[in-house]
């Protein structure tokens, strides 16, 4: 007997799986935020219960607020790209503007421009944010776990860009070759 794997059933467990990343992304997002003004403006005890980076979140707060304040706004504006960048993938499977029978085309370029263009953001904040944890440890904090903070992994999504600019030069040839194609018959 052999099972036998569908496209569609792969996009459908690709969109399933899109859905419930985007929520996750949502959730840190906003927990994040959250966070950060419930610390700042109503109760500075709540950083204690700051995610996975209490400690170190916990003793930045202590040792400054501005500090606080613009790790946790790098850590927010990361987690709202990379949930934006999910938003865009369910949009695409919800538009269905891509199709077999011209599978190049204006549509599917735009969505990986999008796509770098976010991955790009993700990783220069990813980045900064990074040097920034490192820069205050060596002003005497404890080290920040970057893992935890969500901020780890810049060079990994630069990469992603340089691969994902790749793919739109492919695309955009071959949205070329497919008009020069469609014009010849």
């Amino acid at each position: 007997m052999e099972i036998k794997i569908t496209t569609s059933q792969v996009l459908k467990v690709l969109q399933v799986l899109s859905w419930v990343i985007f929520i996750g992304l949502c959730i840190e997002a906003g927990g994040t935020a959250i966070n950060t003004i419930i610390t700042m403006f109503i109760n500075p005890q709540g950083v204690e219960n700051f995610w996975e980076g209490a400690d170190y979140l916990s003793s930045l707060y202590n040792f400054d607020q501005g500090h606080f304040f613009a790790i946790t706004l790098i850590m927010t504006i990361v987690a709202v790209l990379k949930a934006f960048m999910f938003y865009l993938i369910i949009k695409l499977f919800i538009e269905k503007k891509l199709t077999i029978a011209q599978p190049f085309n204006i549509a599917l370029r735009q969505f990986i421009v999008k796509q770098s263009y976010l991955a790009l953001g993700i990783g220069l904040f990813s980045y900064f944010g990074s040097k920034y944890a490192i820069w205050l440890t060596e002003q005497g904090l404890p080290m920040a776990n970057l893992e935890s903070l969500h901020i780890a992994g810049a060079d990994v999504w630069l990469f992603m860009v340089v691969i994902l600019f790749v793919i739109v030069q492919v695309v955009k040839r071959g949205i070329e070759i497919q008009s020069e194609h469609d014009l010849t018959v």
